[in-house]
């Protein structure tokens, strides 16, 4: 890298530091700190769940996928748009005005205490280790090209993410989204992929060179995106890190209409990056790792100065899935485990205290994670698998079928969690299988469960729920 180069991208990161210093200013309640005082306009809402679905693997791995199977490598993205569209359409209205802060509370209001704490649990795993891909990306990409070790890279990009989130929670990881997005967007759509397609000769030579193979969309394999689908499509519709971006919106009709842009956004972004992962294919054959298509192809192709900016584009998709989900990891240990089961009631300033000390913790081991895994759709199929696998069912089942009883819905998250760990083990990290076995045995467990269970079918909390969707201000807002 030429020295302006790493001027532009230093520049960038003190940046987002400054930034993270204004959002600490602004973050002087629980509700500013996890959802930004609940009230992102439409432009401000879709950069930022924008910027926190398209991450690490959204960029470095699909253009890993492109290089390696063609035009088809647009299915892991893809099934995130999907979800974060299918999100918007069939979920959003039902829990916008629930005014709650996570999954977890929703599952605690529609069966009890017990479904919430296992719930928690095991999302904030699932945020844990997606941090975990960004970060792994972002050691990848200051490996290759600044020449740092990978663990050195690892420890600084994470630890500036840390830093930021730390300071100002939702406040800052907004504010730094939104100059993520529009970097990562000018990156992608107006530098690279123009500068890609005319360093591999032109779209006609990329017909003529590639294998017939690389323009079939479904060229990876139906079983791959079965996998995907599983993985990606189910977990978006349930994730944390997303739901939480949800809380933000300042209105119902924001939030819907505001998510649903983010999932197209999101299927123009995997067309994108793996037509640039083609273009790999052709200016670089060989590569030793397709991990480091997209650092080495930046290298190759891009003038000194727009080097530094697409390179801080990729940065800046993985910082802002990394602070989303490292902070979403932190509000469920908070709010769903410290505080629901604390003795004594949390105030304000001692709620902000352990939201950040627990950002802390929680940020350390996603680093030391980070340096032990060292791939980033490994560590991204891991996490998935378990959230699709364990909690999926128990959400929708909740909201949509009112015979699931509380036993059920517990017992199914215990019981397909350890399937899908343990086959997992057995399998290996990569296998659908589990994922597979969990879903299986979530829908039988809640089901026959809920059939024998003799507790009542509407709780008095279910009814409150109920009664919540039918209040004169969710019909206005709908309206």
């Amino acid at each position: 890298m030429h020295t302006l180069d790493i001027v532009v991208m230093v520049i960038y990161f003190l940046a987002l530091i400054f930034v993270g210093f204004i959002g600490a200013r602004r973050a002087k309640t629980s509700e500013d700190y996890i959802v930004a005082g609940r009230n992102l306009g439409f432009t401000m809402y879709l950069s930022c769940l924008a910027a926190v679905i398209l991450g690490g693997a959204s960029t470095i791995g699909t253009t890993k996928l492109g290089y390696q199977y063609g035009i088809s490598g647009v299915w892991l993205v893809s099934m995130l748009g999907i979800g974060i569209i299918g999100l918007g359409l069939f979920l959003v209205k039902k829990i916008y005005h629930l005014k709650i802060l996570t999954i977890s509370e929703l599952l605690e209001l529609r069966f009890n205490a017990q479904t919430r704490f296992i719930s928690a649990a095991v999302t904030a795993l699932y945020a844990i280790m997606v941090t975990v891909t960004q970060v792994i990306g972002m050691g990848t990409i200051l490996n290759v090209l600044v020449g740092w070790d990978l663990t050195l890279s690892m420890l600084v990009g994470g630890g500036i993410v840390l830093f930021y989130t730390l300071l100002g929670g939702m406040w800052s990881v907004t504010m730094t989204d939104i100059v993520q997005f529009v970097i990562m967007t000018i990156g992608i759509f107006l530098v690279m992929l123009p500068l890609s397609i005319s360093k591999a000769g032109g779209w006609a030579n990329l017909q003529q060179t590639l294998p017939a193979s690389y323009f079939d969309f479904t060229g990876i394999g139906w079983s791959e995106i079965l996998s995907y689908f599983l993985l990606f499509c189910l977990g978006m519709v349930i994730a944390q890190d997303v739901w939480q971006r949800i809380f933000t919106a300042k209105t119902l009709k924001i939030a819907r209409t505001g998510t649903i842009g983010a999932g197209v956004y999101s299927f123009l972004y995997a067309l994108a990056v793996s037509i640039i992962g083609m273009c790999a294919f052709v200016v670089l054959p060989g590569l030793n790792d397709p991990q480091n298509a997209f650092a080495q192809m930046a290298v190759t192709i891009l003038p000194t100065g727009l080097l530094g900016i697409v390179l801080a584009s990729v940065v800046s998709a993985l910082m802002s899935t990394a602070s989303g989900t490292l902070l979403a990891s932190s509000t469920l240990i908070v709010n769903d485990i410290i505080k629901r089961f604390s003795k004594k009631p949390m105030s304000e300033t001692r709620f902000l205290l352990t939201s950040r000390i627990t950002t802390l913790i929680i940020g350390l081991i996603v680093i030391t994670c980070s340096i032990w895994i060292q791939d980033v759709l490994v560590a991204l199929d891991v996490a998935y698998a378990v959230l699709s696998g364990s909690v999926f069912l128990p959400i929708i089942l909740g909201l949509f079928w009112k015979r699931a009883t509380a036993k059920a819905a517990f017992f199914s998250i215990v019981i397909s969690a350890i399937v899908i760990i343990t086959g997992l083990a057995i399998e290996g990290l990569t296998s659908t299988n589990p994922i597979l076995y969990g879903l299986a045995s979530s829908l039988v467990s809640i089901v026959l469960i809920s059939y024998f269970d003799p507790s009542k079918n509407l709780s008095e909390a279910e009814k409150k729920m109920e009664q919540v969707y039918e209040t004169p201000e969710q019909k206005q807002n709908a309206l």
